[in-house]
């Protein structure tokens, strides 16, 4: 089988392994299409921080089963599926908690341990889900939104809430569309237009470009004074966390969610002064089933977040594209079969 290798940061490669075979436990599937991750970039180009080499990335896909045992969660050959990437011991405080998506030891295909950039794997029958009736296509994106829906409900959004996300990449637009669902007016902030486009296109109440205009002014205006009652930080940057902080309101709220590797440096007495919520989410949490209850029921329709589709062939072309993103692509799928 092809598999999409990750030698080291900037050395990228498809290189030939045998499938592999099912252990107790586990299912055989077939992978049908992988989306790239902006943390599979970042392992690519050496800026994920929890990444390590060599790598086969990937952690957004869907599959058919090919070989399953019988199981009691209704799982059969031939059924289209996702799964949950995020591999918890069981065992740390946050594991006891029922906190498994941010387990101490916490292990993420494509990261941590080789992902779905293959044409097959082999998961545990446990984290398996089935796609009810969602195509392909569709069940490959549930994972990212699964990100953006888990970091809005860990700031508790409420209906009529400002919220404003910064960064308007698929992350962003996820926790765009999930704060949506909540009922809030929600406003997307970022440097490209071609971003802040699809940020509309995906039902932004307002946009806001950083590169041109007085964001914090911006944000007075839209919410008569006040600030934002929510602001997401979806960039991972130093500088976005930083205008977050700036245009949350007084007794607001901060939710991260974005990942990078460079420090920020403030006077923290701000978050004293304004008595700011700031919640750091990771991964998700139980929320595969229902996010693919919601998207099959029609409530959503999250398809136009796709950009890009790639073939097999043509996998390593899509990575080296999105290393120089002008914001054209949002969300970029490989097909493998």
């Amino acid at each position: 089988m092809k598999v999409v290798y990750i030698k080291e940061p900037g050395k990228i490669e498809v290189i030939e392994k045998d499938i592999p075979i099912p252990k107790k436990g586990e299912a055989l599937l077939k992978i049908k299409y992988c989306g790239i991750c902006g943390s599979d970039v970042a392992t690519y180009t050496g800026n994920q921080p929890f990444a390590t080499y060599p790598r086969v990335p990937g952690h957004e896909f869907s599959a058919e089963i090919v070989e399953i045992e019988e199981n009691d969660y209704g799982l059969k050959k031939g059924m289209i599926v996702t799964a949950n990437p995020y591999f918890n011991c069981g065992k740390c405080y946050s594991c006891r908690k029922g906190k498994v998506n941010c387990c101490e030891s916490n292990q993420t295909m494509g990261v941590h341990r080789d992902g779905s950039f293959t044409e097959y794997i082999t998961m545990p029958i446990e984290r398996i889900y089935h796609g009810k009736g969602l195509n392909a296509r569709t069940l490959a994106l549930i994972e990212p939104f699964s990100i953006g829906y888990h970091a809005i409900n860990r700031g508790e959004v409420q209906e009529e809430d400002n919220v404003l996300v910064f960064g308007a990449g698929p992350i962003g637009i996820f926790a765009l569309i999930s704060a949506k669902l909540k009922g809030a007016k929600v406003y997307a902030a970022d440097m490209l237009d071609g971003r802040l486009e699809y940020a509309k296109k995906m039902g932004a109440d307002g946009v806001i470009n950083v590169g041109n205009e007085d964001v914090k002014k911006k944000v007075l205006e839209i919410t008569n004074g006040d600030g934002m009652d929510v602001c997401v930080e979806a960039a991972g940057a130093p500088e976005t966390f930083l205008k977050c902080i700036e245009t949350v309101a007084f007794a607001g709220k901060i939710i991260l969610v974005g990942n990078g590797k460079r420090e920020t440096t403030f006077n923290h007495s701000v978050l004293l002064q304004k008595e700011l919520n700031v919640y750091g989410s990771r991964n998700s949490l139980n929320d595969f089933e229902p996010l693919i209850d919601l998207t099959s029921s029609g409530k959503v329709n999250i398809d136009d977040i796709v950009t890009d589709e790639y073939d097999l062939d043509n996998v390593l072309d899509a990575f080296k594209t999105l290393t120089n993103n002008d914001g054209t692509k949002l969300k970029v799928l490989v097909k493998f079969s």
